[in-house]
């Protein structure tokens, strides 16, 4: 095992550090040094919270309390908490939802940010990534059989015709993930007739099925109801490292990967415990922990992965047009709606 540098060692230098400056910041928030609290909202699994939170607090004696609802939710909770925010930090949701809402985050870019892999650095200013997801296909090895399931190009075989198992990209974050995904890897972007052709005979074969929502879709495939889902990885790498009868297929015309981001509320009340939280995300004992002990991929260059996680490299990744979808995400859908109307 590589050697590691612990997060003990950082986090006393940086306390060292902001207590000879008088544990202020000068930015908004009390940013006490002696505050030994923290408040962070998520939308986060139990695996993640409890591979990373009790460690951050070991390691600096911060108590931290959680408030845990949908990403949504805790968007429009910090919206009328503007005045007086409870929260100190958003701990996930997505690049677009941020973005929308930036005026409720605080400017902080970690020194740790160096460390993440090229594409995920904190750009904006207001958002750490710390993980990526991406679209993906979970195969039931035990009734695919012979049938070769490497792309999306494979999901037209007559042979998978109502046996493919996905959600409605109007209702499901990840179906239209994979919706958009599906786009740029079949068309080349979100307007071709290439790509929207793909779609319509996709929906030909799903033979007018659509799961409940993104779970239903991709346990029904671990279940041995369906053969194929359009799915996310984290899920997806999960049943395989539980042992179910399943294998992760990553498009061979290319696979998007999405990342879930931290933030700092503007206006926090325990700034500095704040700043070492999205500090502590992103440290080397964090991110191997996220690669080793979860099915998150972590995005430190140097963060250790599991066995039963695909090495980035060995992944044709394409890139997502974060500013286009986020603005015509409305019309996609309804686009969308239109074809499975007309062709289901």
């Amino acid at each position: 095992m590589k050697k590691r540098l612990t997060v003990s060692l950082l986090i006393t230098c940086m306390v060292a550090m902001l207590a000879a400056c008088g544990g202020g910041s000068g930015s908004e928030g009390s940013g006490s040094g002696s505050s030994n609290k923290l408040v962070v909202y998520t939308p986060n699994s139990e695996d993640m919270i409890n591979a990373l939170v009790p460690v951050f607090e070991k390691e600096t004696g911060i108590s931290v309390e959680l408030v845990s609802a949908g990403s949504g939710e805790l968007i429009k909770r910090l919206q009328s908490e503007t005045n007086n925010p409870y929260g100190d930090v958003m701990f996930g949701g997505a690049y677009a939802l941020y973005m929308a809402n930036a005026e409720l985050f605080e400017e902080y870019v970690s020194p740790n940010d160096q460390y993440l892999l090229e594409g995920h650095r904190n750009t904006t200013g207001i958002m750490t990534s710390y993980v990526s997801d991406g679209s993906v296909l979970l195969v039931n090895t035990n009734l695919a059989g012979d049938i070769p399931i490497e792309g999306y190009a494979d999901l037209l075989n007559p042979a998978l015709k109502g046996k493919i198992a996905t959600a409605d990209p109007a209702n499901s974050s990840s179906a239209f993930a994979q919706l958009t995904n599906m786009l740029q890897a079949m068309g080349g972007d979100y307007t071709s007739d290439a790509g929207w052709d793909y779609v319509g005979d996709l929906i030909e074969n799903l033979d007018g099925k659509i799961a409940s929502g993104s779970s239903a879709a991709h346990k029904s495939v671990a279940d041995g109801e369906y053969v194929v889902a359009l799915t996310y990885e984290d899920p997806a790498a999960s049943y395989v490292s539980n042992g179910a009868p399943v294998r992760v297929v990553y498009p061979k015309e290319g696979a998007v990967f999405l990342d879930a981001v931290a933030g700092i509320v503007k206006g926090a009340k325990n700034l500095d415990n704040a700043k070492l939280f999205i500090d502590f995300i992103i440290s080397k004992e964090a991110q191997d922990a996220l690669g080793t002990q979860t099915t998150n991929r972590p995005l430190r260059m140097d963060a250790q992965l599991a066995d039963f996680m695909t090495p980035i490299s060995d992944i044709h990744v394409i890139e997502e047009d974060d500013e286009y979808v986020r603005d015509h995400k409305a019309e996609i859908v309804e686009r969308y709606t239109d074809l499975f109307t007309s062709r289901s």
